[in-house]
């Protein structure tokens, strides 16, 4: 077992994990750390805890101290001076003509290394803007290219739910999302409704799909063939979480079953979403 706190360095950024000895750490302090990349300061997201040994990755760093007056100084001058290389970079982007858009700018705590993360369609050769902010600046200077998940992860928001970005609030990695679920989950296949801010699929779909997949196995599909008490006839609508049915059966009106009293007779035609599929562009796909 190992005694830690959870760590961030920035908002939306990963949480880490550091050693915190036999101190007591809250949430929400300031503290100065050893990492990889030198001495950092994060904010602490989760107080002094007992984690066992396989949820670590070892060696486990340590944290230094509290962070002092002269290092909440310091963070707030680098805050300061990423925010005027932010408006100094733009400037210089459009100087050269590059097609890239400026995301964020961060300045190391210790070593006051500044990183440029930038998002682009493709590869752009920045060479001259590196070693013109390198000369403005006196500074290691680097660029970091992402994706458009990452830039709202970085960025925040709101999704269409109301709720601030999942993956802004708590996802550590993007898991796969695929235009199958949104089909499984009986969903839109319209590219605004299924969509997040980035412009890919939405995160959430990712969420119930283990469920649907379970539900998709045991109930009849749109276009099935059925038995029911009142004869047989045709899926025309599925509520998998309700276990609703909705069938016609010849000409009368559509009737509302259990789906537990129906006798699947013939599955429905194959690739009868086909041509829906084949609509959705590429680029949604994760």
């Amino acid at each position: 077992m190992a005694r830690v706190i959870s760590l961030k360095f920035r908002d939306g950024g990963r949480e880490y994990y550091f050693d915190a000895s036999d101190k007591i750490y809250r949430e929400g302090e300031i503290v100065v750390v050893d990492t990889a990349l030198g001495t950092e300061c994060g904010t602490v997201t989760k107080a002094s805890h007992t984690i066992s040994d396989d949820q670590i990755v070892k060696p486990l760093k340590k944290v230094i101290r509290r962070a002092d007056q002269n290092d909440l100084k310091k963070l707030e001058q680098n805050r300061k001076k990423a925010a005027a290389a932010f408006e100094t970079c733009e400037q210089k982007i459009e100087k050269y003509g590059l097609d890239m858009k400026l995301v964020d700018v961060e300045v190391a705590f210790e070593t006051g290394k500044m990183t440029f993360t930038f998002t682009s369609d493709g590869r752009v050769d920045f060479r001259e803007l590196v070693k013109d902010l390198a000369s403005t600046f006196h500074a290691r200077i680097e660029l970091r290219q992402i994706g458009v998940r990452d830039e709202a992860r970085m960025l925040g928001g709101l999704g269409i739910c109301g709720q601030p970005f999942c993956c802004a609030r708590f996802l550590d990695d993007f898991q796969p999302v695929s235009i199958k679920m949104a089909k499984e989950q009986g969903l839109s296949l319209n590219p605004t409704k299924i969509s997040g801010s980035c412009g890919r699929l939405m995160c959430c779909l990712k969420y119930e799909q283990d469920a649907y997949v379970y539900l998709n196995k045991r109930t009849p599909k749109v276009g099935s063939t059925v038995s029911t008490p009142e004869g047989v006839g045709v899926v025309t609508d599925v509520n998998l979480l309700r276990g609703i049915l909705t069938v016609q059966i010849n000409d009368s009106l559509p009737v509302k079953v259990n789906k537990d009293e129906v006798t699947l007779i013939k599955p429905p035609p194959k690739n009868k979403n086909k041509k829906a599929e084949e609509e959705i562009p590429d680029e949604l796909n994760q």
